[in-house]
Parts: C-alpha cells; sequence; structure tokens
C-alpha cells in the first residue's frame, strides 16, 4: 500500500462528486508535556483540528491554557478495572451502572470546568471499550457523544447519543508499540474509505485517525506530516470534531 493508491482513491471519491472526509483524535492526554507540545503544533501547522481526549481526573489545569484543539473526555481515570485475565477496561461488568453513570458524571464535571468552551461533552473510553448497556445513560452524565474504534452501526449509540469512532490507529500495540508502518496505516485507512464508498459501511462516518502522543517515535511524527500535507493537497477534508457531534443530539 502506498501513498499513490490512497491518493488514487481519493480521486475515486472526486470521481463520484464526493468529498472524502477524515477527523483525528488523539488519546491519553494529562499533562502539557512535550509530546503534546509537538503534537499540538503539528496541529497548528497542518490546519487539522485535533480531538483531544483528556483524562478528567489526572488533567493538570496548564494544559488549557490558551488550548486550541477539542476536549473529548477520556474514561474517567484512565484505571483497569477488569478481572484478571480479562481485556483492560475502566468499565467492567462488576461495576453497577449506577456507580459508572456517577464516576462519570464526576469527572465530566471537572474537565468541562477546566478545559470551558474546548469542552465537547463526547466520552472516548479507554482501550475502546464500554459497556453497551451504559450508553443509554449517558445523558445523565451529561456526555451527548461517543467515541470508539472500528465502523459504527448507526449514527447514535443511543438515544441522544451520537456516535462517531475512528478507524486506523497508527500505533502497533501489538508489536513494537511504535508507529504501526506506512503500509499498514495506509491499508486501514483505505479499507474503511472504500467500504464507505461502496456502501459497505456508513458512508457519513469520517474515517477516523487515532494517535498517541506519549508513544510516538520519528517514523509516526514524519507519517502524520506527510498524512496532513497529501490528503488536503488531494482534496480530502478534515473535520472539525465540533461538526461531529454537535451539542444537542
Amino acid at each position: 500500500m502506498s501513498w499513490s493508491e490512497l491518493e488514487a482513491e481519493l480521486g475515486r471519491w472526486r470521481d463520484a462528486g464526493r468529498v472524502a472526509d477524515f477527523w483525528w483524535r488523539d488519546d491519553d492526554a494529562a499533562t502539557l508535556s512535550t509530546p503534546l507540545k509537538k503534537l499540538l503544533k503539528v496541529s497548528e501547522q497542518s490546519g487539522v483540528p485535533l480531538a483531544l481526549a483528556v483524562i478528567p481526573l489526572a488533567a493538570e489545569p496548564e494544559l488549557f491554557n490558551g488550548l486550541r484543539a477539542s476536549v473529548l473526555m477520556h474514561g474517567t481515570d484512565h484505571r483497569n478495572r477488569a478481572q484478571p485475565g480479562s481485556k483492560k477496561t475502566e468499565f467492567a461488568d462488576a461495576e453497577s451502572e449506577d456507580a459508572a453513570i456517577e464516576r462519570l458524571s464526576t469527572a465530566r464535571k471537572r474537565l468541562a470546568a477546566l478545559a470551558g468552551a474546548r469542552f465537547l461533552p463526547v466520552l472516548a473510553p479507554p482501550w475502546n471499550r464500554f459497556k453497551a448497556a451504559l450508553a443509554p445513560r449517558l445523558p445523565e452524565a451529561g456526555l451527548r457523544g461517543l467515541s470508539g474504534y472500528g465502523p459504527r452501526d448507526a449514527s447514535h449509540a443511543a438515544p441522544g447519543v451520537w456516535h462517531v469512532n475512528t478507524h486506523v490507529d497508527i500505533i502497533d500495540w501489538r508489536g513494537t508499540r511504535g508507529f504501526v508502518g506506512e503500509e499498514a496505516a495506509l491499508r486501514a485507512a483505505m479499507k474503511h474509505l472504500a467500504a464507505r464508498r461502496g456502501g459497505e459501511a456508513d458512508s457519513t462516518e469520517p474515517t477516523g485517525w487515532l494517535t498517541h502522543h506519549a508513544v510516538h517515535d520519528a517514523a509516526a511524527w514524519r507519517f502524520l506530516d506527510i498524512l496532513f500535507e497529501r490528503t488536503q493537497k488531494h482534496g480530502a477534508r478534515w473535520i472539525d470534531p465540533g461538526e461531529l457531534f454537535p451539542s444537542r443530539a
């Protein structure tokens, strides 16, 4: 898979009278670290809007000084509550729904106060795992959106809850825990774009790119620079997260 193949796919969208659209989410923000400063600079210089998924109970006030990115809620404390041997999740089956909603509500209030107008009431659960039974209750916690990973089934996860996922994770979590590689990242993007164009996936869900600034290596940073430059040059649109998650669901 190559850049020329991705650009050819963008051309197929144009030939069909459509604009291929993307969005960008970065997870695990809490402090104004050196990698996060670099990420924010990449967003500013490229003109690509960023949705920054912030851990509410770990967030430091300094993070929000002059912040231009949109702020999503990355769970509450990013603590694994799964039983031993189970996949990591902050929202384990053993925790009651009432307790989870109360925890989310408390965290949402703190993050909203810190982030101000940059805050979008959207939950991006750690490890992209969330109990489906909790989705209808998210509005009780003041949350109006949900963002995970993989093609969505519908535009709403539940009544009053917008659902917009990511589809390309540029980190190789099962291997090097560094950049997944240009070929793998482009293949994942092409797969979702082609599925959308062909009606095999929700055509209205923009293809979402997922990054994790804290673990980016040089190859990951270089890839992002090229991605943003080439996709915009070839007519793709990078959507502001505020358009994806209206305040009223």
